[in-house]
């Protein structure tokens, strides 16, 4: 399974990004996507997810600015981030939930993380 994350970039306090994701891979389904953020210095944190009937999650942070939607027929995920702030700064990881196989339980892949940057 990958995952493969796209639209990071630099922008400006009050500017917007859009992040994708895209698994791809030989797998039965997958039960969640998120995105998860790690800026310098801290840990690994949730920033949103939502699940394949369209259940979603917000880290408090980020709840009202950004906004995650998917499509299960493409297995994508996608971060739609309004009113940026210096403190989003991060990189930012796309998570699936994969099951592998009709019976096995889901398990973690992780993309390789794509860069935000939100200048003040």
């Amino acid at each position: 399974v990958q995952l493969v994350e796209t639209g990071g970039g630099l922008v400006q306090a009050g500017g917007s990004l859009k992040l994708s994701c895209a698994a791809s891979g030989h797998f039965f389904s997958i039960d969640t996507m998120g995105w998860y953020r790690q800026a310098p210095g801290k840990q690994r944190e949730l920033v949103a997810t939502i699940t394949s009937v369209g259940s979603t999650n917000y880290a408090d942070s980020v709840n009202g600015r950004f906004t995650i939607s998917g499509d299960n027929t493409k297995n994508t995920v996608h971060l739609q981030m309004n009113s940026l702030k210096p403190e989003d700064t991060a990189v930012y990881y796309c998570n699936a939930a994969v099951v592998a196989w009709k019976f096995d339980t889901d398990r973690p892949y992780w993309g390789q993380g794509t860069q935000v940057t939100v200048s003040s």
